[in-house]
């Protein structure tokens, strides 16, 4: 399996407008951070989570094509506001796209894009997209993924389990009937978006308690704020724990 971040940080992004901050000013690549994505390459099938603002620059970057089936966490802009962009893997790739969201995200992804599923639309091309509700396992050929329902905020969200990789991003708690699907995984990509504790996020040491808790070979941080530079943060982690980066690859 290999997995590119293609953004890591929080909603604003960063540099955050008009920030002065130390970490908004830094030249060190690793603080640049386009809002929160992922892409999964396994068994055959190119899996994009979340369509975030900079859907388009983050695939354009790491020249990425091919995406099978999009997976959707929920629907705040920063994760949803570049589903537009879907028509531009239609047209290459001549076929419609899977996409899987829990019920109250398709309701949501239906009320901002409208003209996507209006039946006379006049004007321009449309997204071609076969809406799917994660309701359980997503099982395809040779692949199995499961929706991780957790919370964020009062809000239930969900991660992704593919293999021993878990997408855990937009958490601040992890209900306990959802730590069962969690069993065997070795690897994540966690939310941690400040030290300071926060309504609807884990903060960093939250984010490193559970990757404990989990028993992880690895860890990575994500989701990150401009209150966390990269290299203090990386400093001060256990061996087993990593802050990602937009770009970062990893293999597993």
């Amino acid at each position: 399996m290999q997995i590119t971040f293609l953004g890591t940080g929080t909603s604003h992004g960063i540099p955050v407008i008009a920030c002065d901050c130390s970490t908004c000013r830094s030249n060190n690549p690793k603080n640049k951070r386009n809002r929160t994505s992922i892409y999964v390459e396994t068994a055959g099938y190119h899996i994009l989570i979340d369509t975030p603002p900079e859907m388009r620059l983050e695939l354009l970057k790491n020249n990425i094509k091919e995406v099978d089936l999009i997976l959707m966490t929920h629907a705040h802009a920063d994760h949803l506001m570049g589903f537009d962009d879907i028509r531009a893997l239609n047209w290459y790739q001549g076929k419609e796209m899977p996409v899987y969201a829990n019920s109250d995200t398709i309701s949501h992804i239906k009320r901002v894009f409208p003209y996507i599923f209006a039946k006379n639309n006049p004007g321009g091309g449309v997204p071609q997209v076969i809406l799917r509700e994660s309701k359980s396992k997503i099982k395809l050929a040779n692949l199995t993924i499961t929706p991780i329902p957790i919370y964020h905020g009062n809000n239930l969200i969900l991660g992704y389990r593919i293999g021993k990789f878990a997408y855990l991003t937009d958490c601040s708690k992890i209900p306990a009937a959802s730590y069962p699907l969690l069993d065997g995984v070795e690897y994540a990509a966690v939310d941690a978006l400040r030290y300071r504790e926060h309504p609807t996020h884990m903060n960093v040491e939250q984010a490193v308690n559970l990757i404990k808790k989990l028993q992880l070979k690895h860890g990575y941080l994500t989701h990150l704020s401009h209150r966390l530079e990269h290299e203090r943060l990386s400093n001060s982690l256990p061996d087993n724990i990593s802050v990602a980066y937009d770009n970062l690859v990893i293999n597993i």
